[in-house]
Formats: C-alpha cells, structure tokens, sequence
C-alpha cells in the first residue's frame, strides 16, 4: 500500500503546481486539487457540479460540505494508493472534515508539506512576470526577453496581468497568511508539518521533498 497521503501547501507563487507534478509522478500519487475538482464536476453536470454551480455563478465562495464531498470522493476512488492534496484544506473547519472524511476511510496523513518563501521574494517572483498576447511568459529579471519589454517569439509588446501586480500579490499574500497560518500550527502541534525552502532552485526544491517525505514514511511505519 502507497503510505503516501499528504497535504501541499503554501503561498502563491511558491512553485506548488511545479512540486506537485513531479511529487505525483515520483510517488505514483493521485492528485486532487480543488479547482480541478470544481471545474471537472460542472463539466460532467453531477449533482455536485450543479450545486456547486449555483454558488461559482454569483461569484460566491463554494461551501466547505460541497468541497468536502467532492475530496472525500476522490479519496475513496484512490483506492489503497497514497493522494496529494493541493488547495485544501484551506480553513480549520475544512481540516476539521478531512480528518473525519480519513478516518472514516481507515487512512491516516502522512504529512503537511509547506513550501515556505519570504513575502518579498514571492512579490519580486510575481511581480516580475510579463506576458505576450499571445501566451508567452517571460520575467524581468530570471527570463528577460532579448529585447526589453519585447516578446522574442512575436514582436509583440509584453504586459503584466493585473494579478500579477505587487500590490496586488500583496492583498493576495495577505489573504493566504490569514487562511493559511492556522493550519500551519495545527499540523506542526501534530507533528506532521514539513518546511521546504521554497526560495531553493525547483530541482533543489523536489531533492529536498523526496528526502523529506521518505522519512516521513518510515516514521510511520514505525
């Protein structure tokens, strides 16, 4: 059996979606993240998908129990594989139900992986970043164009999107610090939580989660 259940968080811009594909393809994980989840169900026009619907319309925040049901499905259809959870639990109340949802599986959590990077640096990340219309993406510093300000690929002038603004990173940072901090310390009183250097290269960064996470299995196992 895969002992592999964990949770991945950590701020925006931190490199989670890059971890969390490699992750599941070195552990063989299945992957739940929660917009994936949202936008699967209203395509497939489940039950679920049409409640959830209602809410995502309005521009309404989709309830905690609507969420919950569609993890603790995807929980019970990874069978006795390990899973990877990005995007929830993202409250102690949603912590809280995935608790109750694992042990009414007979599973038990592995680890809460936190991938830490310095406020500033996420900024100068995001903030940096610069676009093409027609999707290229570049970096003011780590991956400047030839020319400034220029996309290499189409001549065309690069943008910055309007979330990628520092003040805008910073309200967004602000918001993952207020959801996010409680959860940080529930798991570290449980012994679960593991701190990454985020700020590492993205190879440093997964040598890194490997070695952590194999020890995390063996404690376990002990």
């Amino acid at each position: 059996m895969n002992e592999l259940n964990l949770i991945l968080l950590g701020p925006p811009g931190a490199g989670k979606g890059t971890q969390a594909a490699r992750l599941r393809d070195h552990f063989d994980l299945r992957y739940i993240a929660t917009g994936d989840l949202l936008r699967d169900h209203r395509a497939r026009e489940t039950d679920l998908g049409h409640r959830a619907a209602r809410y995502m319309k309005t521009g309404r925040l989709v309830p905690d129990e609507l969420v919950t049901a569609m993890v603790d499905e995807e929980i019970h259809d990874a069978g006795r594989g390990g899973f990877l959870l990005d995007g929830y639990p993202r409250t102690l109340a949603q912590a809280d139900a995935l608790d109750t949802a694992l042990e009414a599986s007979g599973r038990r959590l592995t680890a809460a992986i936190l991938i830490d990077v310095p406020d500033d640096e996420l900024v100068e990340r995001i903030g940096g970043r610069r676009q093409c219309p027609k999707g290229h993406v570049y970096h003011v510093r780590y991956d400047p164009p030839g020319s400034e300000g220029i996309c290499d690929h189409d001549g065309l002038a690069l943008l910055q999107r309007d979330d990628d603004n520092p003040e805008t990173v910073r309200k967004r940072l602000q918001v993952y610090h207020r959801e996010t901090e409680p959860l940080v310390q529930r798991y570290t009183d449980r012994g679960l939580l593991r701190r990454i250097d985020g700020s590492l290269s993205p190879d440093e960064v997964h040598d890194r989660l490997c070695e952590t996470l194999q020890s995390a299995r063996l404690e376990q196992r002990a």
